[in-house]
């Protein structure tokens, strides 16, 4: 290595950019505004009022929809007029009562005072050209039609003055279309793919959930409703797998789902073998989120209905035991048999060749079932 590139990489390691010294780390919330207190010390950084009326003024102005504001929450001196900033006695500069910004980007505000080009610099002859004749209807050729004279709407902005100019025609085209769009909403509410569509349909209910009517599905729900405050979510952090003694509301639920209309997705995936993008279709999610309260219903039934007890007591198999099990069978308690239930083959090859069946040909889930006499 030569002696310049020695100098040269010395340089750099040891010149390094230094913060202010006083320089705090303020940032302006104004959108397309970059402006930092780290680097600039012009600039004053002011907090959002704490009157409501005022501060509602400040977020109108500012244009930032679901914006909520915080005692960090600042918005930079370059967006407010000069005399709205004024010097205190110690030399501070603070803003005048009731001051609310309005230079912005979007008004055609900038602070860049840009120099004048070489065009408007230079001195020219100001000598004026001989005018140009006005056209008459009267020197128009025959041929030529007069051109139609089409009113243009001229864009507004709303921000920078109260007067608001409105074009009759067009805004009640717009009302209008807003009622159509507002039927058209209502109507695909009423025919949402839920529970309470079903709910008068015995048929459809047996269809969806396999339960014998709408009044069985309600009492199971009753007996489930109270734990499903408690239901830990599975989610794409690992962090999140593990039990959350949160009591889930409305604002705290992930999906737009009510919990029971969960449940009946859940079981229509059971009795029907939809896919879960037909699902997500269906109940107007996406299929990631299909997939979520699938896995989450599964290990939440599992839990809850695996730790009732429901086998019988040998006394009370003994009180109701069938005369065919008189004699050498007196002493049965239960009666166990095995089933199969086909399911989709595994990536895994060690998983399949756990779960493949010789006898069905398929991979298969097997299940032991016990009955009491």
């Amino acid at each position: 290595m030569s002696a310049v590139q020695k100098n040269k990489s010395s340089f750099r390691n040891s010149f390094k950019f230094m913060r202010r010294a006083s320089g705090s780390n303020d940032h302006c919330c104004v959108p397309q505004c970059s402006a930092s207190s780290r680097y600039n010390s012009e600039l004053i950084f002011h907090k959002f009022p704490k009157d409501s009326t005022l501060r509602a003024q400040w977020v109108h102005e500012i244009r930032r929809s679901a914006f909520t504001v915080t005692p960090h929450t600042k918005v930079c001196s370059r967006h407010f007029e000069s005399h709205q900033i004024m010097k205190t006695d110690t030399n501070r500069r603070v803003l005048v009562s009731g001051s609310v910004p309005s230079l912005f980007e979007w008004n055609n505000y900038s602070t860049v005072q840009t120099r004048p080009g070489v065009w408007e610099r230079c001195t020219r002859s100001t000598s004026p050209l001989p005018p140009e004749p006005v056209p008459t209807d009267e020197n128009l050729p025959e041929e030529l039609e007069q051109p139609v004279t089409v009113p243009m709407v001229v864009e507004h902005d709303y921000g920078a003055s109260p007067t608001l100019c409105v074009n009759r025609e067009v805004y009640e085209d717009m009302v209008r279309e807003l009622e159509a769009l507002r039927e058209q909403l209502q109507s695909c509410h009423l025919q949402s793919f839920g529970l309470q569509r079903f709910s008068s349909s015995p048929e459809d209910i047996r269809y969806y959930t396999r339960f014998p009517s709408y009044r069985h599905l309600m009492a199971f729900w009753d007996l489930i409703e109270a734990a499903t405050t408690k239901m830990v979510r599975v989610t794409r952090a690992r962090k999140n797998y593990v039990a959350s003694t949160i009591t889930e509301s409305p604002l705290t639920r992930p999906t737009k789902l009510l919990p029971i209309d969960e449940l009946f997705l859940f079981l229509t995936y059971l009795s029907t073998g939809c896919t879960q993008r037909e699902l997500g279709h269906r109940f107007n999610i996406h299929r990631t989120t299909v997939s979520r309260i699938i896995v989450t219903w599964a290990n939440f039934l599992y839990s809850l209905l695996g730790s009732i007890c429901i086998w019988m007591s040998p006394t009370a198999v003994k009180a109701n035991l069938p005369q065919a099990f008189d004699g050498n069978y007196s002493d049965t308690n239960i009666i166990l048999d095995c089933t199969e239930l086909r399911c989709q083959t595994p990536s895994s090859l060690l998983l399949q060749s756990e779960v493949f069946s010789t006898y069905k040909s398929h991979c298969t889930f097997k299940a032991m079932v016990g009955m009491s006499p």
